[in-house]
């Protein structure tokens, strides 16, 4: 059986999608789409990928308007917290330690949910 290797891309819509695209190179260092095929586009360190589907009445994502939430890997959670939180983003950051590493919760300028992770354990 054939099977998808990863996620190729994430599509989503924005009330402002340059100043969005902008906020999210600035704070998380997302090379932006390039506007021809010759320039490179992010390329991302091999690691795993949760995929995974919520009940509908789930408070994961926060507020029940918001249908997605996405989740990015980082090396340091505390620096990335940090700098987030020097750039004025608000961010929750988890206290507990999970066998698979630490999390911090955050939103973008538009309000869409995010988390980061710091992977531990059989999942780094």
């Amino acid at each position: 059986m054939e099977k998808v290797i990863g996620i190729g891309g994430f599509f989503f819509r924005a009330k402002d999608p340059a100043a969005l695209g902008k906020w999210y190179h600035d704070a998380l260092g997302i090379t932006l789409p390039p506007q021809t095929y010759e320039s490179d586009v992010w390329q991302q360190e091999a690691g795993v990928t949760v995929f995974s589907a919520f009940a509908l009445d789930s408070t994961m994502f926060g507020s029940r308007d918001k249908n997605w939430m996405l989740n990015f890997r980082v090396r340091d959670l505390d620096a990335m917290v940090a700098q987030l939180e020097a750039m004025g983003t608000s961010v929750e950051l988890d206290p507990e330690r999970y066998p698979n590493g630490r999390f911090a919760y955050f939103k973008d300028p538009e309000g869409n949910p995010l988390q980061i992770w710091q992977p531990e354990g059989r999942d780094l």
